[in-house]
């Protein structure tokens, strides 16, 4: 039988934490891909998350964007609200 601390339990449904930026959609790809300006100035290649795109939310080049984006690979997101 495996000893695993209370914190290593914890962890071990945890994903690593993910942060959002805000941005401005500059160019619609195919499949529900974007590409986002960010307001730091770098560019992402962003897909809509799933939960968006049940609830049938367009985004249009111009819109703003809060893109979350993984600590791994800073040059793909995942658009997870747009701006009113």
């Amino acid at each position: 039988m495996a000893s695993h601390t209370h914190e290593q339990v914890e962890n071990l449904g945890k994903k690593e934490e993910a942060f959002e930026v805000e941005g401005t959609v500059t160019q619609a790809l195919a499949n529900t891909r974007f590409r986002v300006q960010l307001e730091t100035g770098s560019e992402v290649m962003a897909h809509v998350a799933g939960r968006m795109r049940k609830h049938f939310i367009r985004i249009v080049p111009g819109d703003k964007v809060r893109v979350e984006l993984s600590p791994y690979d800073l040059t793909k997101g995942r658009i997870v609200f747009r701006e009113r």
